[in-house]
């Protein structure tokens, strides 16, 4: 195997978790081959076992890799695998940033639209529950980043799709450290802008409350793009 060296800026993992994909899908490793164990992958990446595991983790959610207890971890057969996954984005690549962004916006709109349209009584309280936890987050001087995914998850489950929120979960595993970024870095350095990240929030939720789809999908929409010039203010101080 190639050796490789992780980008000590971004995951440990995805760097691992990139270079399987790319010779599981070019057939260098073939359906049926076992991988290595955790040790030997430890030592020809020169990473920790938890680094490792989460990257087989993420593998397994790709449908990629399989594990047979007390066998081992083995490729896939094409069939098992998922046919769409998102490649690992630096973030100084700033033309697959914008896509992915891309993606996010609208799935964040489309959720918030039917979260308008579907939502309970029970899943108003779990969305205002996460406000509410943020609002602590941020008294405690605290980024919040658990909160506000909180915030969006609860928006998600709120739509009653399952499709919507599997799609979710990749998303957050694959796509949203981006965000989380420019969240933290606003937290840090622009704390005065927190509240005007919270006011975008509040502006979902009164648009969910009031079951009016436009409004919420519009609010989403403005959240997102508010969220992406963050990011590029962020990266431009990198």
């Amino acid at each position: 195997m190639d050796t490789i060296t992780p980008d000590s800026s971004a995951s440990l993992s995805a760097p691992l978790v990139t270079w399987f994909a790319e010779h599981i899908n070019s057939h260098t490793l073939s359906p049926g081959d076992k991988l290595p164990s955790e040790r030997e992958l430890c030592e020809q990446f020169g990473v920790s076992r938890a680094v490792v595991r989460e990257a087989l983790s993420q593998l397994k959610s790709e449908g990629l890799v399989i594990s047979h207890k007390g066998k081992g971890v083995f490729v896939s057969e094409r069939g098992s695998r998922q046919s769409f996954r998102l490649p690992y984005t630096e973030l100084h690549d700033a033309e697959s940033l914008a896509h992915t962004l891309e993606l996010i916006q609208v799935f964040e709109r489309s959720a918030a639209r039917y979260a308008a349209m579907r939502r309970t009584e029970h899943d108003l309280k779990n969305i205002r529950r996460a406000l509410i936890a943020m609002e602590y987050a941020i008294l405690s001087d605290q980024p919040g980043d658990e909160e506000d995914y909180a915030f969006h998850q609860a928006i998600v489950d709120a739509t009653h799709n399952p499709h919507f929120m599997q799609l979710n979960e990749y998303l957050e595993q694959h796509a949203r450290r981006f965000i989380r970024q420019a969240r933290q870095h606003t937290a840090t350095y622009h704390h005065n802008l927190i509240q005007t990240v919270q006011q975008e929030h509040h502006a979902i939720l009164q648009a969910i409350e009031e079951q009016n789809p436009d409004a919420a999908a519009s609010a989403a929409e403005t959240h997102l793009q508010n969220a992406a010039q963050r990011l590029h203010v962020y990266l431009k101080k990198g």
